[in-house]
């Protein structure tokens, strides 16, 4: 679990985060959603531990990042995967070389223990035959599922995506939706997926965290958010036509 109390983050005299309290469960996926311009890219930059912050803590696991010691701190971030929104991908390497990168890192393994490792985690998002693939040689939906094995290497406690779905098809993104979902279940691991996709947010939201200017504005579910009447959620989720009527028809079915 992640736990964030009275957050607060500025640049300058603009205060960007403005005292967010909340939580993200394992074994969940956690989603963080608003507008650009919210706060949702910098507040994830807090957790990942990139932007240090004026006032507030996060803790993983009981333990607060920013009273740990330079050691302790390392073997947080080896617990940590990342899927970035472009995936991210050394294009000079193999796709099993890109796999490996993180546990070249943070490991002491020799190469066969590293190579069987990016053996399990690519057939794990079914891939198990492109290791000798270059990136270029693959479609976005599979850069991604790269992007998803390299993240799930080295068995993180934490996994955090920034818009993974970004310039996918419609059923590509459901794809790894589905496969994100499955891994954080299966794993037990913390799962905290930055997105604007309201897809991603209706299909996968466990958890969401809307925020609103800096501020912590709603939190909820999936199934709670087609009932709530917060109008800053509501002007922003149901923007299209279509979710109207998805939540018209939700409201209807439940009343």
């Amino acid at each position: 679990m992640i736990e964030v109390k009275d957050l607060h983050k500025s640049f300058g005299d603009s205060e960007i985060l403005k005292g967010i309290t909340t939580s993200f469960e394992q074994g969940k996926t956690n989603l963080i959603i608003g507008q650009s311009g919210s706060g949702k890219t910098v507040f994830l930059k807090c957790l990942l531990g990139l932007f240090d912050y004026e006032g507030g803590s996060i803790s993983y696991n009981g333990k607060i990042f920013s009273r740990l010691s330079e050691d302790e701190k390392r073997n947080i971030r080896a617990e940590i995967g990342m899927v970035f929104q472009g995936s991210a991908l050394f294009d000079s390497m193999t796709i099993e070389e890109n796999v490996m990168f993180p546990l070249r890192m943070f490991t002491k393994l020799n190469k066969n223990d590293m190579r069987e490792r990016a053996d399990l985690a690519l057939k794990r998002v079914n891939l198990d035959t492109a290791h000798n693939k270059m990136p270029s040689e693959a479609s976005g939906g599979m850069q991604k599922r790269v992007a998803i094995a390299r993240a799930i290497v080295n068995r993180p406690k934490y996994l955090f995506c920034d818009e993974p779905n970004s310039g996918l098809d419609p059923k590509t993104s459901i794809v790894i939706d589905n496969l994100i979902k499955e891994i954080t279940e299966e794993y037990k691991i913390t799962t905290v997926i930055n997105s604007h996709d309201m897809n991603s947010v209706m299909e996968i939201g466990e958890k969401i965290v809307f925020l609103k200017d800096g501020l912590k504005a709603w939190e909820g579910s999936n199934k709670t958010i087609f009932r709530t009447d917060n109008e800053v959620v509501t002007d922003f989720v149901y923007s299209s036509n279509l979710f109207k009527k998805v939540r018209k028809m939700y409201l209807e079915e439940n009343s």
